[in-house]
């Protein structure tokens, strides 16, 4: 008899000790301010992928990806690192580009038209074999960007690379910042 109003006080105790909260579990983290959004940040921001045409001499298939590396003073203006490979009709093309995209309006619209520029670094299979590869390409840039989700857009694009001597159309998907 003696055992069971011991349990009975433990499992009480138990129960009480359960209902009632503990002060440390009353953690409320500070608040997060963000920043102003003005200013460079850089970091990895988004990602995207895509595929078009490389409407060239004989036309190639292009397939690359894309990173959103930061604003340089404004939210609106972004660096864009990209790699692609073009396949088929011809031998196979390497292309590494550095672009600096300015966003004609803010990530909050449905609709979100760029124009920019960069430099390329281009190659091909046989690129050891040619004394012009790699190449240094100039490109410029003009594309929108379309909601599609909360988190991803439709992508739109040209590009004009090496003195217009390869014009390349692109479709693709890419993630959303800012919502």
């Amino acid at each position: 008899m003696r055992s069971a109003r011991v349990v009975v006080v433990v499992a009480g105790a138990a129960a009480a000790a359960g209902v009632a909260p503990l002060g440390a579990q009353e953690f409320h983290p500070p608040p997060v301010s963000r920043g102003s959004g003005s200013g460079t940040r850089l970091g990895l921001f988004g990602f995207g992928v895509r595929g078009g045409i490389d409407l060239a001499g004989n036309t190639q298939m292009v397939f690359g990806v894309t990173l959103d590396a930061g604003n340089v003073v404004s939210p609106r203006f972004r660096i864009r690192p990209s790699g692609e490979i073009g396949v088929f009709n011809g031998e196979n093309s390497y292309v590494g580009s550095v672009e600096a995209l300015y966003r004609l309006t803010g990530d909050a619209e449905a609709a979100t038209p760029y124009v920019g520029g960069g430099f390329s670094l281009a190659g091909h299979d046989s690129c050891g074999r040619d004394a012009d590869c790699p190449d240094l390409w100039a490109n410029i840039v003009v594309g929108v960007e379309l909601r599609y989700r909360s988190t991803f857009n439709w992508l739109l694009e040209y590009h004009g690379m090496g003195g217009f001597s390869h014009n390349r159309l692109y479709v693709g998907l890419t993630t959303r910042r800012g919502n």
